[in-house]
C-alpha cells in the first residue's frame, strides 16, 4: 500500500506524504548541543508529536534519547502521589530508554536502576539513581516529553518539574540529562495559568529555566512543494507544485493538518490538482467535522474571556499584542491567533472562515 496523506496522530516517512522537516531538527539539534531545557508549545495538531518522533533518531549518533508519552505512559492514576510516580516514571524510562541501540554499559545501568525502585520510592531517590545512571552510560542522555501538560495541575507534576530545575541548576557538580524537551499545547512556564484561582492571573513556574523555543514549526511553501513533488512521482499526475503549494499556504498559513486535509481530500475525492480543486478542497474542510476543529471550539466554549477577546479580533481584523492580557495569549497558546509585526491575527484564512461562522463569533 502506498503513502497517503494524515490529519489524524503522528506522522511516518514510510507511510505518509510528509515535508522535509531536516532544518528543523537541525535547529533543535543545536539547542541540546548547548544543554538547552526548553518546551515545544503549539497548537493541536501542529506538528509537535511527529517533531519528537523524529528527533529520536536525528539525535541518535551523540546522544542516548529517552523518548516518553505522559498521556500513553502515565495515566492520571500514576500522579496519586510522588511514590507511584516515581516508580511509574522510571519504569516508563527504562522502556523507553531501550528502544536506543544500547551499549552493555548502558544496558547493566539500565538493569541498576530497575533494582533500585521499590514501594517507597520518592521524587529524591528517583533522582539521584537518574544522576547516578547518567554518569555511569557512555553518552550524553536527552529527556524528551510528550504531552506533558496532561498533568499539569497536578503538585505531584510541579515537585517532579522542581527536581529537574534543581538538578539543572547542578549541572555542573551532578550528572544530569544534556538536555530536556517537553511537549504540549501548554507553555509549561504558564501552569499556573491553568491552576489558578479564577481571580488571579498571576503565574509562577519550577520551569523558569527554560529558555525560549523559536524554531518555527508552520510548514513553508519550498516544504509543501517538496511533498507534492514526492506524490506527483508517486502517482505520475500533472501539477505545478510550486503555484499549488503557495495557494494552500495562502488558504492554511503552513498549519500543518489543514494542509494535509486539504491534499488528503484532493488525493481522495476530488483528484483535482488545481486552483479549483484547491478551493473545493478548503470549502470541503470547512463544511467537515475535523476533530481539529472541535478541540478549538470546545476550548472557546468554556473561556468566555477568550470567546470574548476573538470576537474582537474577528472584528478589528488585528489587535495589539498585549503580553498581559490572559485570554489573547490562550489565543495564540491554542493556535487559533498569531502575531504578525506586533499585532495579533487570526492564525490562517480557513480559521478565520470558520470562526467568523460561530453563534458565539457573530455576538449571539
Amino acid at each position: 500500500m502506498g503513502r497517503c496523506f494524515n490529519i489524524t496522530g503522528s506522522c511516518f516517512p514510510e507511510l505518509h506524504y510528509m515535508v522535509d522537516i531536516t532544518d528543523r531538527l537541525a535547529e533543535i539539534k543545536e539547542m541540546v548541543r548547548k544543554g538547552d531545557y526548553f518546551i515545544i508549545n503549539r497548537g493541536r495538531q501542529y506538528g509537535k508529536t511527529t517533531t519528537l518522533r523524529a528527533l529520536e533518531g536525528y539525535l541518535s549518533d551523540e546522544y542516548y534519547v529517552a523518548g516518553m508519552d505522559f498521556q500513553r505512559q502515565m495515566s492520571a492514576a500514576k500522579f496519586k502521589d510522588e511514590y507511584t510516580f516515581s516508580s511509574a516514571f522510571a519504569r516508563a524510562f527504562i522502556t523507553s530508554f531501550k528502544r536506543n541501540n544500547c551499549s552493555e554499559q548502558a544496558l547493566n545501568a539500565l538493569e541498576t536502576l530497575k533494582q533500585s525502585i521499590t514501594p517507597e520510592y520518592d521524587l529524591v531517590e528517583l533522582f539521584n539513581n537518574i544522576s547516578e545512571f547518567c554518569g555511569a552510560i557512555d553518552k550524553p542522555v536527552v529527556l524528551l516529553i510528550d504531552e506533558v501538560d496532561q498533568p499539569s495541575t497536578n503538585q505531584v507534576f510541579l515537585d517532579f518539574l522542581a527536581q529537574l530545575r534543581g538538578y539543572y541548576l547542578d549541572r555542573l557538580y551532578s550528572d544530569t540529562f544534556k538536555s530536556v524537551i517537553l511537549a504540549g499545547v501548554y507553555d509549561i512556564r504558564n501552569l499556573k495559568l491553568k491552576i489558578r484561582d479564577e481571580s488571579e492571573h498571576k503565574h509562577n513556574s519550577p520551569w523558569n529555566i527554560a529558555v525560549e523555543f523559536n524554531v518555527n514549526m508552520s510548514l513553508t511553501v519550498d516544504g509543501i512543494a517538496g511533498m507534492l513533488d514526492d506524490y506527483k512521482k508517486d502517482h505520475d499526475v500533472v501539477m505545478n507544485t510550486k503555484f499549488i503549494a503557495k495557494l494552500i499556504y495562502d488558504y492554511t498559513s503552513g498549519y500543518p493538518v489543514l494542509v494535509s486535509g486539504i491534499c488528503k481530500l484532493i488525493d481522495e475525492e476530488l483528484h483535482e490538482w488545481n486552483e479549483q480543486g484547491i478551493i473545493k478542497a478548503v470549502g470541503m474542510l470547512l463544511s467537515s467535522d475535523l476533530p481539529f476543529f472541535d478541540s478549538i471550539i470546545k476550548k472557546l466554549d468554556k473561556s468566555p474571556e477568550m470567546r470574548k477577546s476573538l470576537y474582537e479580533l474577528l472584528n478589528e481584523g488585528e489587535i495589539l499584542y498585549n503580553p498581559d492580557d490572559f485570554s489573547v495569549r490562550l489565543l495564540l497558546i491554542l493556535g487559533i491567533a498569531k502575531i504578525a509585526n506586533g499585532e495579533v491575527v487570526i492564525a490562517n484564512r480557513i480559521l478565520e472562515t470558520k470562526l467568523s461562522k460561530l453563534p458565539m463569533a457573530a455576538g449571539v
